[in-house]
This record gives C-alpha cells, structure tokens and sequence, in this order.
C-alpha cells in the first residue's frame, strides 16, 4: 500500500515559495490602499481602514470628478501610463510584423549568407542594453534628433526586441508543412495571401508568445527608456525612480503607481495565452 502523505519539508518549501513570490505584491497592494500616516507608523499591520486616495492622485487628471484630497493634480504618473501604453503596443506590433516577415524570409528563401545571418540575429540578443546605452544616446541626440520623442524610444526597442522574434518565429515557421503553402499557390494564391492567410493563422501561438516577450520587455525597460526621454515622454519605470528623493518619498502613490504598472503586462498576457492555448487546442484536435 502506498503511502500518499507529502513530505512535511516539501510543503514547507512550498509554502516558503509561495510566500516569497506572493509576499511583495500583496505588500505593494496593501501598502497602496494606506494613508501615509498608516504607513509610517511603526505599528502599522495588514489590518487597515483600506482608501482609495493615493489611486485618486496618480490618476486625477483621467478621473471624471475632481478628488477632494488633491490640491493640485500632478499629471506625471497619468501621462507617464499613457506612454508607456503607447511605446508598449506600437513597438509590439512593428517588431511582430517585421519579425514575422523576417523569419518567414529565412526559413522559405534560399539565399547566400542566410545562415549565417540567422545566428547573427540570435547572438544580437545577447549584448546588454547597457552596451548600447551611450552609442544609442549619441546617435539619437545628435544625428537623428529623436531623444525626447516616443519614435525614439519605439525604434529602439524594436531594434533590441527583434532579433528575439526572429529567432523564435523561425522555429514556429519550420513546423509549417510546404505542402500548404504549395497547394495554395496552386489554387491561386499569391506569396501575400499565403503568407498572410494560411502561415499566419498556423504560426498563431508563436506570435502570441512572441507578443508577449516583447511587450513585457518594452513595458518594465528603465535604462534606456530613461536615457532618451523627456518630461512629456517618460514612461512608467522612469517616472517612479525619479519621484524617489531624499526629501519626500510618497510611499503610497509610489505602490499605487507600482499597482497600475502590473495590471497591463498580467491582461496582456492573459488574452495572449488564450491563443497559445486555441492554437495547441485545434492542433491536437485537427490531427
């Protein structure tokens, strides 16, 4: 008879991680639904008369009423939310398309060089941000004129998310049978309408994952992100960092802030899954 009672040092473990990874966000939520007084206090616990004041601040000039406890409305952290909604999905959709098409071309067309380029776009990925920081900076300040600007911040994160697509296209794309894109063309179909009405639709998964690596990406960059934009550009990571003084630190509008940061990248993830799993769903079923 077998025994099927867990080991206790593994539910230890188990509880210990679970804490680990559960214990900051439930801290950041909590600490965002205090008042400053609660959260100084050296007493303070999780039991709480929870408000909404400091979500209130951060997002005061998208509100439809004007909160009562703000004298003024500080239109940082709103505006900074917006841009990064906008870096995020823009420089997510051009890298996909660009990437897509990229990785079809290298896996379907014979042409010199093509090997060697593929394991160029790979190896691209590897060089760290922080090498191309002062490069990038000196480039878009003083050739292109882009510092400042969320084209600048958009092409840069194109450039450093795509190689990644690429390469993890290109292995979706290899997985397409010939015959299909053959059998197309014989009915018809020109290299735009297979390439958009049948590869794509197969390659749904692989676009999802893709989207969602370099959204996540684009969503949480801070040094370059903070290198090239302006007041009216930064985004969401750069503002938090630089409302952190040595004189005032908002500790509850900071973890607001923090709280509206994640909610993007989970929804994002969450409807982008969903195609992961409908692709894998109607494979197995389709054989």
């Amino acid at each position: 008879m077998g025994n099927n009672r867990q080991n206790p040092a593994f539910l230890a473990l188990l509880v210990a991680l679970v804490i680990m990874s559960a214990g900051p966000i439930v801290l950041m939520i909590a600490t965002s639904l205090k008042m400053n007084v609660d959260i100084m206090d050296d007493g303070a616990s999780l039991l709480f008369t929870p408000t909404l004041r400091n979500y209130e601040t951060v997002l005061c000039n998208v509100l439809w009423y004007a909160p009562e406890h703000v004298g003024y409305c500080d239109k940082t952290f709103g505006r900074a939310l917006g841009n990064s909604l906008i870096i995020s999905l823009i420089s997510t959709a051009i890298t996909l398309v660009i990437g897509c098409m990229a990785a079809y071309a290298l896996v379907r067309f014979r042409f010199m060089g093509r090997g060697a380029i593929s394991l160029t776009t790979l190896m691209m990925r590897m060089v760290p941000p922080a090498v191309l920081l002062v490069p990038v900076f000196g480039i878009w300040t003083f050739q292109f004129g882009l510092d400042g600007t969320h084209a600048g911040i958009i092409l840069v994160y194109v450039a450093m998310n795509l190689p990644f697509v690429i390469w993890i296209l290109q292995s979706f794309i290899v997985q397409v049978p010939i015959q299909l894109e053959e059998s197309a063309r014989i009915d018809g179909a020109g290299p735009m309408q297979v390439f958009f009405l049948i590869v794509l639709p197969i390659i749904k998964p692989g676009l999802a994952a893709a989207a969602i690596f370099t959204f996540r990406i684009a969503w949480n960059e801070f040094l370059l992100a903070n290198a090239l934009a302006n007041r009216n550009t930064r985004t969401v990571p750069v503002t938090i960092v630089n409302s952190l003084t040595e004189y005032d630190i908002d500790w509850g509008v900071i973890m607001a802030t923090g709280t509206l940061l994640a909610i993007p990248p989970i929804l994002f993830t969450f409807f982008a899954s969903r195609q992961i799993i409908t692709g894998m769903t109607a494979g197995a079923v389709k054989g």
